[in-house]
């Protein structure tokens, strides 16, 4: 019983979140660059505050993040001596092309990478590769309007070509889109869309979706072409929603609004748009613009494996009196009075994540694969950058513990868990530093302030021991 002897442990980071160097080895700007921190950073996010470049008003915490671009190699030895099997890390479109319309790649971009993937070999850690993580070139939003423009199919999918051809025999796990339904809630940074006045929304949000999962497709394809060895996910940003009560009413509202995200990965893993999806669009008066061929590009492409962010589980409900809102990653959600809350008021739920485990697998009946999961909390460290955070090792054990039932107790077929932000990095919902997810202490504040000097949590000790033990040994001594 337990974990499969190939399990794959690990850590996830995106470059936008840590790799610095914005405007090094030939890199184009991107639209995760010119998001600020500060109050300004959610309107920006949601496409409804026009930010396209830097000012000087505004701190732009991805011009740095944690300057992994230069200390990768310290890094992903703290990785292999926490005994990683695999690591997540996702590819800055705009080394690779950087305006994004270009017909040849740039050749600093890509060896970055490959010198990036043979050290993470060096001690046997296999890349976990998200091809698009939030990043989108900003001449591409500039010129053809970010993801509402078809054209971005193709060059996306001459981002895949160059990278599968580049990368073959050295990187065998992919994801296609980072958290895909973000697009509905973040549509500045999940798909570089920004709303002019008197602009339908949804109309382009859906439209947008549309040439997301047509690209995610002829990925697939591409991936198989060039190495059949290679296995493509989708990703979902995941957590269950939970009738607020028995009510019938309240039970169908978080079906509807689980149904808001499973879409992207009915039409992923299963091929094609689901009825109830379809009929939803015809009474809103939203048309998806298809050309031929699309239907079966879906159809016969489908992923090999569904991946997923969990953080917490949501509730939801009929009753407009009851919406007390939590401020859970992006996502509003009602608040659930049965469980304690981080400090940024995300719900913690252990037993929800075994629950999502059995809804996505009991949906798809296919191999799922943890790739976010964490806890963001204050660390204060000590003079010698050593943080006790015991909170976050409860976290976790609980966590993992509840995906190992799913495993032994539930049937659930699982590949691997990459922790979120397995080194202290920007946070994507924040931009702040001090919302800390690590396994490794980063000094750097907010404000782009300090060494970035690296040091090892308690936490670091103690998931080596989890990983070496297969996920026997969750105690914290």
């Amino acid at each position: 019983m337990g974990f499969r002897k190939d399990f794959l442990w690990g850590g996830a980071t995106a470059a936008n979140q840590c790799e610095g160097g914005y405007n090094e080895g030939g890199r184009g700007l991107a639209n995760v660059d010119v998001v600020p921190n500060g109050p300004d950073r959610a309107k920006i996010i949601a496409g409804h505050k026009k930010m396209f470049d830097f000012d000087d008003k505004h701190h732009f915490p991805a011009k740095v993040g944690i300057d992994m671009y230069h200390r990768y190699k310290e890094d992903i030895a703290l990785f292999g001596e926490m005994g990683f099997k695999t690591y997540r890390l996702s590819i800055a479109w705009t080394r690779i092309f950087p305006n994004g319309d270009e017909t040849e790649p740039n050749e600093e971009g890509l060896q970055f990478y490959e010198d990036l993937f043979n050290e993470c070999h060096k001690y046997g850690i296999e890349p976990l590769v998200t091809i698009t993580h939030f990043d989108c070139p900003m001449h591409l939003i500039k010129e053809y309007g970010g993801w509402r423009n078809r054209k971005m199919v193709t060059f996306y999918e001459r981002l895949c070509r160059a990278i599968f051809n580049r990368y073959k025999g050295l990187v065998k796990y992919w994801l296609t889109f980072n958290e895909i339904n973000m697009i509905l809630h973040a549509p500045f940074m999940g798909a570089g869309l920004y709303f002019e006045e008197g602009e339908d929304e949804e109309q382009v949000k859906y439209q947008s979706a549309h040439h997301e999962l047509v690209s995610s497709a002829l990925a697939t394809k591409i991936a198989h072409e060039v190495d059949p060895n290679n296995q493509v996910g989708c990703m979902l940003a995941s957590g269950s929603y939970y009738p607020y009560t028995c009510r019938p009413e309240d039970v169908w509202e978080s079906r509807k609004t689980d149904r808001e995200s499973y879409f992207f990965i009915d039409v992923q893993s299963r091929g094609e748009y689901p009825a109830y999806f379809l009929k939803d669009l015809e009474r809103r008066g939203i048309e998806i613009e298809m050309e031929n061929g699309d239907k079966e590009i879906l159809k016969e492409n489908t992923v090999d494996f569904i991946s997923f962010s969990y953080y917490s589980s949501r509730v939801a409900t009929s009753d407009p009196e009851l919406l007390k809102q939590t401020q859970g990653n992006i996502f509003a959600s009602v608040e659930n009075p049965y469980l304690e809350s981080s400090e940024w008021g995300w719900q913690i739920d252990p037993l929800g994540l075994r629950i999502t485990l059995n809804d996505i697998y009991d949906r798809y009946q296919k191999p799922l694969f943890i790739v976010e999961n964490g806890l963001g909390a204050i660390d204060h460290p000590d003079e010698n950058g050593y943080v006790e955070d015991d909170y976050r090792i409860d976290y976790l054990a609980k966590h993992i513990q509840a995906m190992k039932d799913a495993v032994e107790i539930d049937g659930v077929d699982l590949m691997g868990y990459t922790s979120w932000g397995c080194i202290d990095l920007v946070s994507a919902g924040s931009g702040e530093m001090k919302k800390r997810y690590g396994f490794i202490y980063v000094d750097l504040d907010n404000e782009g302030n300090g060494t970035l000097a690296r040091s090892k949590k308690k936490s670091f000790d103690w998931y080596k021991k989890v990983i070496a033990s297969n996920g026997e040994d969750l105690s914290n001594n």
